[in-house]
């Protein structure tokens, strides 16, 4: 007879996954901070006294850090979430190997 499976018990010890939250005035101090900036640096660079090329220039490169840094946020995220993934399967392997071990089965008996 094998004991019903316990969720979080793993040996006699509790195991916690903790839960990342992010909270609704971070997202806002994050999104506010990013429009200042990017607005700081837009005007910046349209009333940097230099010849228009050198404006697009600079305008052009602007553009290309924000969304190299949208992309670097999203791969960081995907790597984040394969690794959770990997490792909730990994965890129901071994929850399921030890609910299904019984110490106290005598084999050929």
């Amino acid at each position: 007879m094998t004991a019903p499976a316990r969720p979080g018990i793993v040996g006699g010890m509790t195991k916690v996954i903790p839960q990342q939250q992010t909270t609704a005035a971070y997202a806002v101090q994050a999104a506010i901070s990013f429009a200042l900036a990017l607005g700081a640096m837009v005007v910046g660079v349209a009333y940097l006294p230099v010849d228009a090329w050198i404006r697009a220039f600079l305008a052009v490169g602007l553009l290309y850090v924000v969304t190299s840094t949208f992309t670097l946020a999203k791969v960081v995220r995907d790597r984040q979430q394969e690794v959770q993934v990997v490792s909730r399967v990994d965890q129901a392997r071994l929850d399921k190997l030890l609910a299904e071990h019984d110490p106290f089965k005598v084999e050929g008996v």
